[in-house]
């Protein structure tokens, strides 16, 4: 029987010392293997028995980041410097999302939306007609007050109203106009007072007949308010589609204490612009012209049944506001167009 020790090869012996040596080596810190990166040398003491001669050459363990290390100390950048391979600054690889801008949580203008200015229109040419037609109203408010015996009846009765409103604060001063207006006025439609699908009157013309449509009525609040003191920034007439009942519509927007109340005909108390919340707002007009609402960021729940509102958009699809319930077509076109809620 062969002895066990004659087993014990020369090529054996070294394997097992060249495996004693990775687990050791590679067992170390990386700081330790840094500062040994350059003397790390393989067992070479030759076992008993074996040749002496022409030894293996020397093995040697590292680490990409141990040697790093190592030269970031020996070039003074600290004793706990360490690089990891990356691209060139500042370019770098990674699988982590981008930040993310946030939105900002609500616009300032009614119902926490943003405007911005509607291409010139039919709007437009509606509202600079009404705004010519208050300047030659306002020439006889003017009258009326420096010479009440010679005002019109009507025209009386509007700036009756008007200091009414202007004798009241806050909160009861949009109340009063509110309210005055709203009994001052029948409801009747432009198709049945004027045989027009839509015409908007300034307030004198209104009270001469004591007849008028929604916008008619949010025009004499705008008026009124303004009149009364109340800054022309702080007021706006919106025009909507009440998904409710499925038809344009007309309101005033008022500002107070940096909230917007809605003044609307067809109810007597106020608003909150948070609350009304079947109007999917089209337009918003004042002092500075015609603008379109925009909402990015913000998504509603529909009502049961209903279909989404969009506003209307420049271009050959530019679809004026018409006061009127919107057609098949119509509201197939502004399906295609950009969501407001």
């Amino acid at each position: 029987m062969t002895p066990r020790l004659e087993l014990r090869k020369p090529g054996s012996l070294l394997l097992i010392a060249g495996l004693v040596l990775s687990l050791s080596v590679c067992a170390t810190s990386d700081g330790t293997a840094a500062d040994d990166v350059s003397a790390v040398e393989a067992i070479t003491e030759v076992m008993p028995g074996t040749d002496s001669v022409s030894p293996p050459a020397p093995a040697k363990f590292f680490t990409i980041n141990a040697v790093l290390a190592k030269l970031d100390r020996q070039q003074g950048r600290g004793p706990g410097a360490i690089r990891l391979a990356a691209l060139s600054p500042p370019n770098f690889a990674t699988d982590a999302l981008p930040p993310q801008k946030e939105a900002p949580p609500a616009g300032k203008e009614p119902f926490g939306l943003f405007t911005f200015r509607a291409p010139d229109g039919l709007l437009w040419r509606k509202w600079r007609g009404v705004q010519a037609a208050m300047s030659k109203e306002q020439a006889v408010l003017d009258q009326c007050r420096s010479n009440p015996e010679n005002c019109p009846s009507h025209a009386a009765q509007f700036q009756r109203l008007i200091n009414a409103v202007k004798s009241k604060s806050g909160r009861a001063k949009l109340d009063e106009a509110n309210r005055a207006v709203n009994t001052a006025i029948r409801y009747v439609s432009d198709h049945a007072l004027h045989g027009e699908a839509d015409r908007w009157s300034p307030p004198l013309a209104t009270f001469a007949i004591a007849k008028g449509d929604c916008e008619d009525y949010a025009i004499a609040k705008y008026v009124a308010l303004s009149e009364a003191g109340l800054p022309r920034e702080d007021l706006q007439l919106v025009l909507v589609r009440d998904r409710a009942v499925r038809q344009d519509h007309a309101v005033l927007a008022a500002r107070l204490d940096g909230r917007w109340l809605i003044l609307d005909n067809r109810h007597s108390r106020l608003v909150d612009d948070s609350d009304a919340s079947s109007f999917s707002p089209l337009f918003a007009i004042n002092h500075d012209g015609v603008h379109l609402f925009a909402a990015p960021y913000a998504k509603r729940q529909l009502l049961t049944g209903e279909v989404e509102a969009a506003p209307a958009a420049a271009g050959s699809d530019f679809i004026a506001w018409s006061g009127l319930e919107m057609s098949n077509e119509s509201a197939s076109r502004l399906g295609s167009l950009p969501l407001l809620m």
